[in-house]
């Protein structure tokens, strides 16, 4: 634990070290400013225990991408003002990026001994920072549009070496940074220096995926895994679970994982009952990152057909037993994953009363109280209506009724995310009733619980299914079969317009209820 306490004047003066003005660092000549022995006085930082190379590493970490950040923002208006010819402006740019460059590189050197490989991209990058300030000078002194136009190209050309060669020396550096805190998760044998290395790199991974995939490739997975597979690091499994997910929305994290046999060892957390419930549920955050289906890789995969009857098991009953929304969340998104790619695993969690465990869950506002977790419910619920033993069961556990409140499901603020969440909860429910309407019992129970009305509503009022063009053609889908079963429950005009014409010009009809055009 960590209790920080910043004086907001020596905040301010930190963050002006990274802003400075052009004049400013000339005068000094871009040499940084000191840290002096009592510059820490306005922090109180009680770290229990943890050693000075941790905030060392953490303070060249934060440098680093404070400066990066500063330097591609100016690189960036650089180009901007390059296109409009504001010569000015272009010149007092390059000399801003000279400066910060020349202080990035001699705070790093001072701080840490630079490698050689990346002393020759220094090097370059400074010279090429020179050359760049020299040449915007001359654009200054004349008004000649052909040398003008000639120097625009050359410039151009400088500035894209320079923002490769800074990019190229970044990414080397932070890969440096990131040795250094690997290193200390392998060699140290004390829990909180291990435990302070994981929180910078889970820090550094939500800074994109590129920082991810320097994370993978400099062994991260490799290194946190081995903490995962040694009981005296129990404490660090859901911190070090969390870090993983986190690189693995790259390929080159879940290569790693599927190379060190992660699956197995995630496999043994989730199966192991004397693992503490948050470890479990990283755990699942796991399963449910590398199983996306956003991923163009699916070579890992083969492995975890391996384990998973062993991981769908543990995941039902972590649904079942979790103790709050983001536990079942976790679990339930995994699961809704593996049903995605295996007809096998929705098999098995019929076998495990699945639908009985998730419609129960419905019910538990403690475990599904958000649209995000009922999104995954209900793709579940979709992915087993293609059984056909799936319907009876359904029918057992009231499932309709739920299907219908979740064809009413909207948003409780404007939040973009929320909305789309809503969206994709009345679609499923729409497509997994249409599913399951193949039955003429469970076609039956969905009429006489008013199924027809509410989708009928939801096909007509565009502001109901909030404008979505998916939840209406699941809607009109579910209405055709309902309507192919009992051709009686829907009305003549609504058949007229929803039922009888090609399922597009349906669609086309609805879509354009409510344009205007005046």
């Amino acid at each position: 634990m960590q209790c920080l306490q910043v004086d907001s004047v020596q905040r301010w003066m930190e963050d002006l070290r990274h802003m400075t003005e052009v004049e400013c660092m000339c005068v000094l000549q871009a040499k940084p400013i000191g840290v002096e022995e009592d510059s820490q006085q306005g922090e109180l930082i009680v770290a229990s225990g943890a050693s000075a190379g941790d905030h060392v590493a953490r303070n060249n970490l934060q440098t680093l991408l404070r400066r990066a950040l500063v330097i591609s923002t100016e690189l960036g208006k650089m180009f901007q003002r390059l296109e409009k010819g504001r010569w000015q402006r272009v010149h007092s740019t390059a000399v801003r990026v000279n400066c910060h460059v020349r202080s990035l590189v001699h705070e790093y050197g001072t701080a840490r001994s630079t490698p050689p490989e990346m002393q020759k991209y220094e090097k370059s990058l400074l010279e090429k920072c020179m050359e760049l300030t020299n040449i915007t000078e001359r654009c200054l002194h004349t008004d000649d549009e052909f040398f003008l136009k000639s120097m625009r190209e050359a410039i151009h050309e400088i500035l894209t070496d320079v923002s490769d060669s800074f990019s190229n020396m970044i990414d080397m550096a932070l890969a440096n940074e990131i040795r250094v805190l690997i290193k200390q998760i392998e060699s140290s044998d004390s829990i909180l220096t291990i435990g302070s290395a994981i929180s910078n790199l889970l820090s550094l991974t939500q800074d994109g995926p590129q920082l991810c995939s320097i994370i993978a490739k400099e062994g991260a997975v490799v290194a946190l895994f081995k903490i995962c597979r040694q009981d005296r690091f129990r404490d660090l499994y859901a911190h070090a679970l969390r870090t993983v997910a986190s690189i693995c929305c790259v390929e080159e994290g879940i290569n790693q994982l599927d190379k060190v046999d992660g699956i197995l060892c995630l496999a043994d957390i989730l199966t192991d009952e004397s693992s503490v419930e948050a470890s479990r549920a990283e755990a699942a955050a796991v399963v449910a990152q590398i199983t996306s289906p956003h991923h163009t890789s699916t070579q890992h995969l083969a492995s975890f057909l391996e384990s998973m009857h062993d991981i769908v098991t543990a995941l039902i009953k972590l649904c079942q037993s979790a103790s709050c929304g983001e536990v079942f969340l976790l679990a339930s998104a995994a699961l809704a994953n593996i049903t995605f790619f295996d007809s096998m695993a929705c098999e098995i969690l019929l076998q495990l009363n699945a639908i009985h465990i998730l419609l129960q869950a419905c019910k538990d506002r403690q475990r599904v109280d958000t649209p995000y977790s009922k999104d995954q419910v209900v793709t579940i619920l979709a992915n087993l209506s293609v059984l056909e033993q799936c319907a009876s069961e359904v029918l057992q556990e009231h499932g309709i009724e739920r299907l219908l409140l979740l064809l009413g499901e909207k948003p409780s603020s404007s939040s973009p995310s929320e909305g789309a969440a809503c969206e994709r909860v009345q679609q499923k429910a729409a497509v997994t009733l249409a599913r399951l309407s193949r039955e003429p019992d469970v076609a039956q129970t969905a009429i006489q619980l008013k199924a027809v009305p509410r989708l009928i509503e939801l096909c007509r009022s565009p502001t109901e299914r909030n404008n979505s063009d998916s939840v209406l053609v699941a809607c009109l889908a579910a209405l055709r079969r309902l309507a192919a079963g009992c051709p009686d429950s829907i009305e003549a005009a609504d058949h007229q317009q929803l039922i009888k014409p090609r399922l597009v010009d349906s669609f086309l009809l609805c879509s354009n209820m409510e344009e205007s055009f005046v």
